[in-house]
């Protein structure tokens, strides 16, 4: 997909973008951010914006935290989302999951994870170059990582940017000299630049390349796995080196659990960290965040391992038994961490999710005390009372979280649309339409079903007018 010229890109998300710019000049990037998603909202293809909102979230990031990004972490805290996407991706809704990789990288990033899934749904939605350009922006990031690089090469050669692609795979032979995949995704990119060149002279060589094909694909994942093994464990030997030099660096046993985890030595990796727990004489929050991770990951990797032999029902089970995991994990860590409200909040929304519904509402009314969960917890207490059929209560929670979201973003539009939602339900629908409907649909007209909802009213109102 090539970049849309600006003439076609709708007026109104062009207009949103430059309020995104302008906020950038004045260095409120939090505000920026909600406006490039807004105008992404409205147009998926807006290139421009989405490399403005990935620049600024990689720069107010890299600002707030010094050194490298925490990947477990930024995992552990974007799980839900993250799981979301996974999911959308699954049952065909690539543009879904997009969305959920954007809101995702908004918080982390440069977390592999979170591009991984922007990647591939952009891929599954026809637009590499969506996933091109934000592995340029983070590049720089991951110079030593050879899977970001040739993932760029195949992008290079699958946009017909050929002499980039093969600088790609050459850099990636430059630093694992026996990949198979890379020497051979080189001679596809040479091959390809000749053949646009000058022709396919010989369309033999052609069906060499091809018939070699599965039996490259076999000796790449072979020669990946065994340099995979072999680097990582002398990592971990040096890390165990330095934590026999220094038994009470924290720093050093998380680490040494992230190359377990890389490697996926799950049970090692959790058998670190609780060597590192009782180390620290006292329940540290983070390394209990980071342990319950790892299961999750540990989950996750079974799960792969299922669907990959074709055996759903197993998959399924792990899925449940992933899942109950997760509930279980965050129960027992609001009982020891009860002033973390956003471990609150987090607990409030698995809660809901479950129809416990008294109980979510119990831990939203905690987790408003954070600002930054404070409009969402009164969402989600809104969505309790509607699920409790108690409307005029719910009516009261979303009219303050509307009061309090100044800007046209998602949560507003969400908030705005249950508003409309619940005036239906109390029976009156011209006003669902004048006052909730209708601001959205002025920025966003394919918002769930506003717009067949607006062209409703105006249908009754010339019925009655000619009756």
């Amino acid at each position: 997909m090539a970049e849309l010229p600006e003439e076609r890109i709708p007026k109104r998300a062009r207009e949103i973008f430059e309020k995104g710019v302008g906020a950038v000049e004045r260095n409120n990037p939090d505000y920026a951010m909600d406006m490039f998603m807004a105008a992404l909202t409205i147009e998926p293809r807006y290139l421009k914006a989405r490399r403005y909102l990935r620049a600024v979230s990689i720069k107010t990031f890299t600002d707030a935290h010094k050194g490298p990004p925490d990947q477990t972490m930024s995992l552990l805290k974007g799980l839900s989302t993250w799981l979301g996407g996974l999911v959308a991706l699954k049952t065909g809704k690539p543009l879904q999951a997009l969305e959920k990789a954007e809101n995702l990288l908004r918080q982390a990033p440069l977390n592999l994870q979170f591009i991984r899934l922007l990647g591939q749904a952009a891929e599954k939605a026809d637009m590499p170059e969506v996933a091109l350009q934000t592995l340029e922006l983070v590049r720089d990031y991951f110079p030593e990582n050879p899977t970001v690089i040739f993932w760029m090469g195949t992008l290079y050669l699958k946009t017909q940017r050929l002499e980039t692609a093969c600088q790609c795979f050459e850099t990636v032979l430059k630093m694992r000299p026996s990949d198979v995949a890379a020497e051979k995704a080189l001679k596809d990119a040479m091959a390809a630049q000749s053949m646009a060149k000058d022709g396919w002279s010989n369309a033999q060589s052609f069906r060499g390349v091809v018939r070699d094909a599965k039996e490259a694909a076999i000796l790449e994942q072979q020669q990946k796995t065994a340099h995979s093994a072999e680097g990582s464990d002398l990592l971990i030997a040096e890390m165990r080196d330095k934590i026999e030099k220094e038994p009470k660096n924290l720093n050093y046993r998380r680490a040494l659990a992230n190359l377990h985890i890389k490697a996926e030595k799950f049970d090692q990796a959790f058998l670190v960290l609780e060597e590192a727990q009782k180390m620290a004489g006292f329940a540290d929050p983070q390394i209990d965040q980071e342990m319950a991770a790892i299961r999750v990951r540990q989950f996750e990797a079974r799960i792969k391992q299922a669907r990959a032999k074709n055996d759903g029902k197993t998959a399924e089970a792990l899925e449940q038994e992933r899942d109950a995991f997760i509930f279980e994990d965050v129960r027992s860590r609001v009982e020891r961490y009860p002033n973390d409200l956003q471990l609150r909040y987090e607990y409030g929304i698995l809660q809901y999710e479950r129809g416990q519904l008294n109980e979510a509402v119990q831990q939203f009314q905690l987790s408003q005390r954070n600002p930054q969960r404070r409009i969402r917890s009164l969402y989600y207490i809104a969505m309790c009372f509607i699920q409790k059929q108690q409307y005029d209560l719910a009516m009261e929670q979303l009219e303050k979280a509307a009061s309090e979201v100044t800007e046209m973003n998602d949560l507003k539009k969400d908030i705005l649309y249950q508003l409309g939602a619940l005036t239906e339900e109390m029976g009156d629908f011209a006003k669902a339409v004048n006052k909730y409907y209708k601001e959205i649909y002025q920025v966003d007209i394919g918002y769930k079903d506003v717009s067949s909802k607006i062209e409703q009213l105006y249908s009754r109102q010339k019925s009655d007018a000619a009756s």
